[in-house]
């Protein structure tokens, strides 16, 4: 489904969720209430703006007694989107935020991967895919890398842990490019990018990425992935508290100029030893 028709498709689930909100007799703060989110979530549900997760389709269709169809809507809009269904939620909102700040601590982050980067990541994960399995794949990831190339993109704040860019993904030669590229972004102000050294030490998200979201119209939302799951979370606390620890590894971590200058030395020491085997 092409993204123009998949956002149609929202839409239809938010017209008719009005539609039968209305008849039910309820107002968005009312059903809200009912389903555990607030009536301007309803609201941006409404507006096709924000995609409701399985739990609340499933809570909707109790409070309207609509027999499992805001259920059956979502899984077949989610089963035919490109992402997985634990990262679909995270995608959708990636396109309205208007500043990301993510936290890398052992692999390139999406937005930034090329795509012989991105293929070595999924051979990895998927090894006995077929090759059609892996370019679905590729198509969704690079779909995303263009949301830094739009006159619109949001103002993106990334900390890579140096393990990214000391684990040789895809062999020196794709390391090379893979950091030739973020160094090229970062020069072009495309992303603003820092390099949390090994000489740090602790730091408050060992092992765990991170992922934070401001919107325009809506409450910021941090973003956790673990084992093949993953979790928006925009209780005020909980982001809160992310906000804090992403403001403590971004004090940890190299400058800008001095993350850049590594980035390039370490793309130089790839380059050097992919052109002598």
């Amino acid at each position: 489904m092409a993204n123009g028709s998949r956002q149609a498709a929202w839409e239809f689930f938010g017209a008719e969720l009005k539609r039968r909100r209305e008849e039910a007799g309820f107002t968005q703060v009312e059903l809200g209430t009912r389903v555990f989110v607030s009536g301007g979530y309803i609201g941006q549900f409404e507006q096709a703006i924000r995609k409701p997760q399985l739990d609340v389709a499933q809570r909707i269709d109790e409070v309207l007694q609509t027999d499992g169809f805001f259920e059956r809507l979502w899984r077949k809009l989610i089963k035919e989107q490109p992402y997985t269904e634990y990262f679909a939620h995270a995608a959708e909102l990636e396109r309205l935020a208007t500043e990301i700040c993510e936290f890398a601590p052992a692999v390139v982050p999406g937005l930034l991967q090329t795509r012989e980067y991105a293929r070595s990541v999924f051979l990895a994960s998927n090894p006995l895919a077929p090759d059609e399995y892996i370019e679905e794949l590729l198509k969704g990831r690079m779909d995303r890398t263009r949301l830094l190339k739009d006159a619109t993109r949001p103002r993106y704040w990334v900390i890579l842990h140096e393990t990214v860019l000391r684990i040789p993904v895809g062999g020196p030669s794709v390391m090379a490019h893979q950091l030739e590229h973020i160094a090229a972004l970062a020069r072009e102000r495309k992303a603003l990018v820092q390099v949390l050294p090994f000489a740090t030490g602790a730091h408050p998200e060992m092992g765990k990425m991170m992922w934070l979201m401001e919107f325009e119209d809506a409450p910021p939302t941090v973003y956790t992935e673990a084992v093949l799951s993953g979790n928006l979370l925009d209780e005020p606390a909980v982001v809160k508290r992310n906000r804090t620890s992403y403001d403590h590894l971004r004090a940890a971590a190299l400058s800008l100029e001095a993350s850049l200058a590594l980035i390039e030395s370490a793309a130089e020491d790839y380059r050097r030893c992919a052109s002598t085997t």
